[in-house]
């Protein structure tokens, strides 16, 4: 079916009679994915703005309410950057990853898993829900290991970038504890490797993984753009995985949506139903992609 962008704007702002027809078109939808296990990395826009922190939490103890197995996978970047700030400590970037000693972990680590994590906990279960917050070091969910720079003698680009990690292993078991007792779990993106070295690891990494682990039906990304762009520089509301490997090929797709995308093909690679890249920009993004047949973003099948 197509998806339009202008008609799912039409419905932000629809009539008593119009938003009844809305519910009416969400039925079939809640009945396909009831009992689904839905993946959402929250980061952007979305996690700065009061009014779509108050949307977001409210939409995901509606999809919980519906009877979809939620998890939140989320981000924190301009949350430790100024953190970082007020305590001095200064940040370097190498190919847009935040080097990491052990000082900056320690402050990667105390916002992610405790002020932003809790932050998001403390808005869905005010909305009724019952959320959880964890790290990858809860149950040993992620267990990581370091993430290794190729060596680039032109630029002189170092190749440690220090605690920074990727995931070796997902173990799901405490994840499915959490959803079988009607809990909503919110992960902070950071692992540790065998040692019980901590690393901060890429929560976009951290959600495909997890979503393949679950072997979830759908894995959303909330974003700060309006989707995927095509040759004609506007958003494809749908795309399958050839077509965004050529886009990607092709220059097209760039910039800092190639590792999202990727991240998308990895997922459906490892057996996820569907991902969506979504503009978080919007009130209640998340129900407008999952219950409409417009969304508000591109999802990216398989075939």
């Amino acid at each position: 079916m197509a998806r339009t962008m202008s008609a799912t704007a039409k419905k932000l702002h629809a009539s008593p009679a119009e938003k009844a027809e809305v519910l009416l078109e969400a039925l079939p939808y809640i009945q396909r994915f009831s009992g689904a296990t839905v993946v959402v990395k929250y980061g952007g826009h979305a996690m700065v703005d009061e009014e779509l922190q108050e949307s977001f939490a409210r939409d995901i103890v509606l999809l919980k309410y519906t009877g979809m197995n939620l998890v939140i996978v989320h981000g924190g970047g301009p949350q430790i950057g100024a953190m970082l700030e007020r305590l001095g400590i200064e940040s370097e970037f190498v190919r847009g990853m935040r080097v990491t000693d052990e000082a900056t972990m320690d402050v990667v680590e105390m916002v992610l898993a405790g002020v932003v994590n809790k932050s998001i906990v403390r808005r869905i279960n005010h909305h009724g829900g019952r959320a959880v917050g964890l790290s990858g070091k809860d149950g040993r969910l992620i267990r990581a290991r370091k993430m290794s720079l190729p060596d680039d003698i032109e630029d002189a680009v170092p190749a440690d970038i220090g605690l920074v990690g990727e995931v070796a292993r997902i173990d799901p078991s405490i994840i499915g504890a959490l959803d079988g007792n009607g809990y909503i779990p919110v992960i902070a993106p950071v692992g540790a490797d065998e040692e019980g070295r901590t690393y901060n690891i890429n929560a976009d990494l951290v959600a495909a993984q997890v979503a393949a682990a679950l072997g979830a039906e759908k894995l959303v990304f909330l974003t700060d753009v309006e989707g995927i762009r095509g040759h004609d520089d506007t958003v494809v509301p749908s795309i399958n995985a050839d077509a965004a490997r050529g886009l990607i090929a092709d220059g097209v797709i760039a910039g800092g949506m190639i590792p999202k995308v990727e991240c998308c093909l990895d997922a459906l690679d490892r057996g996820v139903g569907k991902t969506h890249i979504i503009d978080g920009r919007v009130m209640h993004a998340v129900l407008l992609e999952i219950f409409t047949s417009e969304g508000v973003g591109t999802q990216v099948v398989g075939k």
